[in-house]
């Protein structure tokens, strides 16, 4: 079990800023990354309280295993559509089309 410290947020940052323009990857998959697979939940965790360690990462190109935004982060779906991501009727991201495939 992986614990919410600097060192975790800064794997988790690395790791974000790998993510190119127009492309998302999901907390799932970020954690898988990280060897922690079934922590994805602390990832996000990690992305919610960065703060000023995130300034200068992508970390609107992170979304949930169903393409959804960031509960809070209202600037998340320009931010994405400026890099040409599309989105489903439902609001999600498509996935298919736009999944990181680190």
């Amino acid at each position: 079990m992986a614990n919410l410290n600097e060192d975790f947020m800064y794997q988790v940052l690395e790791i974000v800023a790998e993510i190119p323009v127009g492309k998302v990857a999901t907390y799932g998959q970020i954690a898988t990354l990280m060897g922690y697979e079934k922590n994805a939940r602390l990832v996000g965790k990690a992305l919610q309280i960065s703060g000023f360690y995130a300034e200068g990462y992508p970390c609107h190109r992170v979304v949930n295993s169903a393409g959804r935004l960031a509960p809070g982060f209202a600037r998340q779906q320009d931010l994405l559509l400026d890099e040409g991501v599309k989105f489903k009727e439902n609001g999600c991201v498509n996935l298919k089309k736009h999944r990181w495939e680190a």
